[in-house]
């Protein structure tokens, strides 16, 4: 078992704690401190603070799903989850209302109130299971629910819906880029979509300088990480009126980056390096990128392997690109996103299963409340939203952080509002409001319990704006994070535990079935005579749309993996126990990709037996998957470079027996 252990031997623990290092996104921000003091101090000089605090409150979820991206696609993702938001608050605010305006008694109000939140918390659970905009959306939507049903109501009391609108458009208006305004370095160099392809031609570059050593894989897993973000940047579709016409710009110098990549990652499952001025050329062309285009030469060497014939092809093509001409890709358009994968994720086991297990946490939650005194009750639902957050990390280590972040942050503002605000009054508020919403975006990248450090407070201070808390309701939140942290880890974690199973195993069947696809693709017997639809699902022109689809479920399944070790036992040794396998997986595709250059490039003709071997040997890994049962086996580590005259195949093959020989024995 030691061989299967993490690369860096760290304990659960000590994975939990570390914190990321992101770099600092002054321009999220700036935005976001704007975003923030505009509407507060709006409210204040039109002393309406009542309505800035709900606008303020919208600009906070606003930045909480702000990115750095194409302004479309920015406010796409931003409306999603602010119109969620705004869809929660005016469930919230009209059962506030209805409760005040029919005067009736309490129990009827908390029955009532409980039905609605758990209501709501199932949808937003099912919500979230759709994906990364739905887990946003449905956060928000739970989160403002319960907000609504507690927070003082404005004047009127509908307005507090259209105001959070209205708050989260200044964040998306202040990051439109303005007319006839060029930034230093150009206006081309500001497209998010050009950072993000220079930021691939530089981790391309990382992963040829670490062939051949023992970084190679993290320098794998971080290109991978950098196309994922290039490939949510860009359109899903082209138009297919025209299935002739080439891709141009950015799109181009991504599909050349794509084939570079894949001849990569077959010279990183190979153990064979390049040289050093071969490893040099991304980095090139990721300055030439910035630039707006330019020559980048590629130096005359002697490509003696497939692979290495593959990655001269495709950095030659990938220079063309960026100097403008055209290239032969030999790549289809994108396919077409399938209308049914939404729905198909909004009514799978998995979502009802989060949303009952979400509904069954407010539910004990608004139990609580109704039993025990305290004077912001809403702050518990609000919690549990937050905590039971499994697509988003660990439940347990989301409330440990969750907990000990509020008592970080409550003595924080213990220690700084008062002051602030007998020096300088509500304008002191608003601008610790704005400084606090300006080190989320890093703090929410750093670690979460950093991310709660910086909530509390400015979640105090909004409170304190609108003339609800004061310094003697501070620590009172701190029992209200405790007692929600305590329902998720007692009916969240201990009687409905989110088992390994549940965000791994269908990761690594995602997995394993896309690289089959893939395989089926790289080995499918080549028709000479035959010209490929461009549409084609199974052509080999579409043959790097199944290679993407296979790295992101990889990925995928990796951060599964990654995830689980940072957790305590069970869930952190069934992680170690399933990390072999995806190891080996990641092998599999590098050599499914040096196969296909040693066909392209070397005439290998794929053999029958080899090709069933790898087949059988992931129809295996998907049935150990869905049997919860982790490979015995130890994952192969390279140690020497692969012979080029054998088949990639066999080798793999071989890999793939030994993982599994303790299971099939």
């Amino acid at each position: 078992m030691t061989a299967n252990l993490p690369a860096d031997g760290a304990p659960w623990w000590a994975r939990a704690v570390r914190p990321a290092r992101p770099p600092l996104p002054v321009a999220l921000m700036v935005r976001a401190a704007l975003g923030m003091a505009v509407p507060l101090a709006v409210g204040l000089v039109a002393h309406r603070v009542d309505l800035g605090v709900f606008a303020g409150l919208g600009a906070m979820h606003a930045t909480m799903n702000d990115r750095v991206e194409p302004a479309r696609l920015r406010a796409v993702r931003i409306a999603a989850a602010v119109s969620a938001s705004a869809l929660g608050m005016l469930i919230g605010t009209a059962l506030q209302h209805f409760e005040q305006v029919r005067h009736l008694p309490n129990p009827s109000v908390t029955i009532a109130l409980a039905l609605a939140l758990t209501v709501t918390a199932f949808v937003s659970g099912a919500l979230s299971a759709t994906g990364p905009r739905g887990s946003a959306a449905g956060l928000l939507l739970l989160v403002s629910a319960a907000l609504g049903s507690g927070m003082p109501l404005p004047r009127p009391w509908w307005a507090a819906a259209p105001m959070l609108l209205a708050g989260a458009g200044v964040v998306v208006v202040l990051g439109l880029p303005l007319r006839g305004w060029r930034p230093r370095g150009g206006g081309r160099r500001a497209d998010p979509r050009v950072r993000a392809l220079a930021a691939v031609y530089d981790a391309l570059g990382r992963m040829l300088a670490d062939l051949g050593t023992p970084g190679g894989a993290e320098s794998r897993q971080v290109l991978t990480a950098r196309l994922n973000q290039l490939q949510d940047q860009l359109p899903t579709t082209r138009p297919t009126t025209r299935p002739t016409t080439r891709p141009t710009g950015v799109d181009a110098m991504y599909e050349a980056a794509l084939a570079a990549t894949e001849a990569a990652t077959g010279l990183l499952w190979a153990w064979r390096p390049v040289p050093p001025e071969v490893a040099a050329v991304p980095g090139r062309l990721a300055r030439a990128v910035e630039r707006g285009g330019g020559e980048v030469p590629v130096p005359e060497w002697a490509p003696d392997t497939p692979s290495r014939l593959a990655l001269d092809a495709a950095l030659r093509a990938a220079a063309e690109t960026v100097a403008g001409r055209e290239a032969v890709l030999g790549t289809a358009p994108a396919p077409p996103p399938d209308p049914w994968r939404l729905r198909v994720r909004l009514v799978s086991p998995g979502a009802a299963r989060y949303g009952l297990r979400l509904a069954l946490c407010i539910a004990v939650g608004a139990a609580v409340t109704a039993a025990v005194p305290l004077s912001k009750g809403y702050w518990v639902p609000m919690t549990i939203a937050f905590v039971l957050k499994p697509d988003l990390g660990s439940v347990f280590l989301r409330a440990v952080s969750r907990s000990v972040g509020t008592v970080l942050g409550v003595a924080v503002t213990a220690a700084v509002l008062p002051a602030a605000a007998a020096a300088g009054g509500p304008w002191a508020l608003v601008a610790l409001a704005g400084l606090c919403v300006a080190l989320l975006p890093y703090a929410t990248a750093a670690h979460y319990g950093l991310n709660t450090v910086v909530m509390t407070p400015m979640a105090l201070v909004l409170l304190q704006l609108g003339g609800q808390s004061g310094a003697a309701e501070f620590w009172p939140r701190v029992l209200d994070t405790a007692l929600a942290s305590a329902v998720v880890l007692l009916f969240g974690c201990l009687l409905w535990p989110d088992r390994p199973r549940h965000r791994i195993e269908p990761r690594l069947v995602t997995a394993t079935t896309a690289l089959r696809a893939y395989l089926a693709s790289v080995t499918r017997p080549a028709a000479p005579h035959q010209q490929p639809e461009p549409h084609d699902p199974h052509g080999p022109q579409a043959e790097v749309w199944l290679r993407r689809t296979a790295y992101r479920a990889l990925a995928d399944a990796r951060a599964a993996v990654e995830q689980g070790l940072a957790e305590p036992p069970p869930t952190g040794r069934l992680a170690v126990e399933w990390l072999p396998a995806t190891a080996a997986l990641e092998r599999l595709s590098g050599a499914v990709a040096a196969f296909a250059a040693q066909r392209r490039y070397g005439g290998r003709v794929p053999d029958g037996v080899e090709v069933e071997r790898v087949r059988r040997a992931l129809d295996e890994l998907t049935a150990a998957a869905r049997a919860h049962r982790p490979p015995t086996g130890v994952a192969a580590r390279p140690t020497r470079p692969h012979d080029p005259t054998r088949s990639a195949l066999g080798r793999a093959a071989d890999e793939l027996d030994t993982l599994l020989a303790k299971n099939t024995g």
